[in-house]
């Protein structure tokens, strides 16, 4: 596949020339070490652009003004988080336990230039690290259960970050499962990527 089937979903999105230069090394950068282990789902390699570079994108326009940092949970590929990054500039610190994963971020990081940093740690253990950063948005793709989910948020959300999440059809299901644990101020957006999928915007998660 070439990095230049991704041309329309770029100019959907408004991406810039130069940006789109180093999506494209991205891109060309995760298909080769896909080969090796596994960063996506084998069946969803071929498209990349369509199923895991829109995932990311979609995101811009529901970044909260004034957003400096981002934080990506499980971040596995990098998607989002790596990827938004890299169309907007923005730094962000993407969380990883995989060692493997974890290589080919600093690798991609390293290749693209972006302003990035790469903890390798589970995220049972991120709300006892004592170091979380102060970001303006989390996020997570296909990680856990939103009850889960906010648990592994939390560090991020009670200093007032947004939350985006993307999930899938289940949403309501999760919701309401969430909702016995916590009190959630949320609001849901059609995926853009999948017909099926929801971005979550979290605004407020407490503890019940």
């Amino acid at each position: 596949m070439s990095a230049g089937t991704g041309e329309g979903l770029l100019d959907r999105f408004g991406v810039s020339r130069e940006t789109r230069k180093v999506i494209e090394s991205y891109v060309d950068l995760l298909l080769t070490w896909q080969r090796r282990i596994n960063l996506i789902g084998p069946a969803t390699a071929p498209m990349v652009w369509e199923r895991h570079i829109c995932d990311a994108l979609q995101l811009i326009p529901l970044l909260p003004p004034g957003t400096r940092q981002i934080a990506d949970l499980g971040t596995g590929a990098g998607i989002p988080g790596l990827v938004l990054a890299m169309a907007t500039g923005l730094e962000v610190h993407l969380y990883e336990s995989n060692g493997k994963k974890a290589a080919f971020l600093r690798e991609a990081v390293r290749r693209t230039g972006t302003r990035a940093h790469v903890h390798v740690m589970r995220l049972e253990t991120l709300a006892r690290a004592g170091d979380v950063p102060v970001v303006e948005c989390v996020m997570a793709r296909a990680l856990a259960p939103l009850s889960i989910l906010l648990g592994y948020a939390e560090p991020f959300l009670s200093e007032g970050a947004v939350g985006l999440f993307h999930k899938g059809q289940d949403i309501d299901r999760e919701l309401t499962e969430a909702t016995k644990y916590w009190k959630i101020e949320s609001m849901k957006h059609q995926s853009q990527c999948d017909p099926r999928g929801v971005v979550l915007e979290v605004r407020k998660a407490t503890r019940v």
